[in-house]
């Protein structure tokens, strides 16, 4: 049975460049800014149709050498966020499957 998870909460402290997300069955997950920016889904980003689906995971562990902030963000529907960024990108549509889906996948791969 596929079952969809969905924001409970949803916190921005762009002060720790971070992006939190607690999720309906009680797992919360931190998102560093700057990997969230870098894995921004939008076409201009990932780079063509062809690379839609290609994340990096492993820059949530890159560090900034410039802050990265989320100037606002919004809900689209019931199934993603817009965010907002301080360089002024905001095209991205971050479903909550993808960051759910990446997080994990980060999380795998740094072990």
């Amino acid at each position: 049975m596929f079952m969809m998870f969905v924001p409970a909460k949803i916190v921005i402290n762009n002060e720790e460049e971070y992006f939190q997300i607690v999720w309906s069955d009680g797992k919360i997950y931190h998102y560093p800014l700057l990997g969230l920016r870098r894995n921004c889904p939008c076409i201009m980003c990932r780079g063509g149709h062809d690379k839609m689906q290609i994340f990096e995971p492993l820059a949530f562990n890159e560090k900034a050498s410039v802050p990265v902030t989320i100037r606002r963000a919004d809900q689209i529907g019931n199934h993603a966020i817009q965010i907002h960024w301080s360089d002024g990108h905001n095209s991205g549509m971050y479903r909550w499957s993808t960051l759910r889906d990446l997080y994990e996948e980060w999380k795998s791969e740094a072990k």
